[in-house]
């Protein structure tokens, strides 16, 4: 087997280069990932040269070189944020000692399942939209999907250099597990739900990166809290590269939504759907479903897991060490409304018991930020149209709210009165056909398709016309 050239080939600042047990795992297991990326990752196009972000290291030029490569040439690195001095764990029984650099073996199991689930989240994405540049809407959006697939990539690659380095030969294993498991497989599942659901389509990819990829981006806050250093580091140098996936999906749908405004404009009498775009209430039907799937990620209400990650500090609230003076919350509480005889009330749950609940509120506020810019740039348009977040008891299949039904205001209803009306405020197979029949590729520099409008500007100062990808 030929040697890695680990200073070109895998960029790092983790010394890959002088610690040969590493290295001979990942000797092993970066051709493993290769074969994956031919087999799994976009297809029709690993081929070609492709206008992409590189991260070559930690420093303020050094994360986000540009030019064109060809996806399977890209350079997949492995990065940690510089080390604070003497940080100490933000949160829970042992806040205010030092930060674990090593793994202590009573949060073994733990910090290894942490890791793997979010590891697994990310060659997951890859999968669910391997076939989507073959509808791109332009180039520009091509190379976008590119660049999200690529460093999901090397998240993975991140996860795994975690579970090489830190977890001895269980955690070699699971980094070949993450290379087995595929987007929904009967058989080899990938572990999250929402990682099982297929993107066929721009207007899910779009829904995807602004409501499921802001997931991602709330969890990797939390675990750059984490009293496990490494953990730590990685994270916070993965949500520098995680805000390019959320500008994706909101500035995506944003575009979208003007175009349906366009449409609007340019014939009142008309349909949107008769010239060719995707109406304003479709659109609010795939926020509804993507928001609510993506809320579900982070896990029940009322957990005992989450309480045992934040007392023992392996993960924190969003900014934690900055927002928060009081980080032990042995004694506090938090209002919860649950269902109980036919009605929703409001109960007081022990705070740690809430964490998954506290995080969910910060990610659902900043969804409702992007919301009120897209309600901005609607009424910029002239048209009179509130796109809205539904309620978080909506279509939840995980937690206290899923054996209810709820309307997207948040009332509990019947079962049947939900079915009666679901079709008003989910995307039906209709919907999904009539969105699926706009996806045909256009693939010139500088066009777009008819359904979506142009960006406001490119990418590292191109302009839109630029060959982005040559195809």
């Amino acid at each position: 087997m030929k040697a890695i050239d680990y200073e070109s080939r895998i960029p790092n600042n983790v010394d890959l280069g002088g610690d040969r047990r590493l290295q001979r795992a990942l000797e092993k297991w970066q051709p493993a990932f290769l074969d994956w990326w031919g087999d799994m990752g976009p297809e029709g196009f690993q081929g070609n040269d492709v206008y992409l972000r590189t991260a070559v290291s930690t420093d303020p030029g050094g994360w986000a070189n540009f030019g064109h490569v060809k996806m399977p040439d890209y350079r997949w690195g492995i990065f940690l944020s510089e080390a604070e001095r003497d940080r100490v764990i933000p949160a829970g029984d042992h806040a205010g000692k030092p930060v674990w650099q090593t793994v202590p073996g009573e949060f073994r199991n733990q910090l290894r399942r942490i890791i793997v689930t979010q590891g697994d989240t990310e060659p997951a994405s890859v999968e669910q939209q391997r076939w989507l540049a073959k509808t791109a809407p332009s180039l520009m959006d091509m190379r976008n999907l590119f660049q999200v697939n690529v460093e999901e990539g090397r998240h993975l690659w991140a996860m795994v250099y975690l579970l090489h380095a830190h977890f001895g030969r269980d955690g070699r294993d699971e980094a070949d597990a993450l290379l087995e498991r595929r987007s929904g497989d009967a058989d080899k599942p990938r572990i999250l739900d929402a990682f099982n659901q297929p993107c066929p389509d721009w207007l899910t990819f779009f829904c995807f990166t602004m409501f499921t990829d802001r997931d991602g981006k709330y969890q990797l806050g939390s675990l750059a809290e984490s009293a496990f250093d490494p953990l730590s580091r990685t994270c916070r140098f993965m949500l520098i590269e995680e805000a390019h996936h959320l500008s994706v999906g909101e500035l995506g749908l944003e575009r979208v939504m003007r175009r349906a405004c366009e449409l609007m404009k340019e014939d009142p009498n008309g349909d949107v759907r008769d010239n060719g775009g995707i109406d304003l209430p479709t659109i609010q039907k795939w926020i509804n479903h993507w928001f609510c799937y993506s809320l579900d990620l982070f896990g029940s209400e009322i957990s005992s897991n989450a309480a045992d990650y934040f007392s023992t500090g392996i993960k924190g609230r969003w900014r934690e060490a900055k927002d928060y003076t009081d980080h032990s919350c042995i004694n506090e509480v938090y209002q919860m409304d649950v269902v109980r005889d036919g009605k929703v009330t409001v109960e007081e749950v022990a705070l740690r018991n809430a964490m998954n609940e506290v995080l969910r509120d910060d990610y659902v506020k900043d969804c409702e930020r992007v919301v009120k810019r897209w309600n901005k740039a609607i009424a910029a348009e002239g048209v009179d149209f509130t796109m809205k977040l539904p309620s978080t008891k909506f279509f939840r299949r995980q937690g206290i709210y899923a054996e209810h039904a709820f309307d997207p205001e948040g009332n509990l209803i019947t079962h049947s009165e939900y079915e009666a009306n679901v079709a008003n405020w989910l995307p039906t197979p209709e919907d999904r056909e009539y969105v699926d029949s706009l996806m045909i590729a256009v693939t010139e520099p500088g066009k777009v398709a008819n359904w979506i409008a142009a960006p406001k500007r490119g990418i590292n100062k191109q302009d839109f016309g630029f060959e982005y990808v040559r195809v």
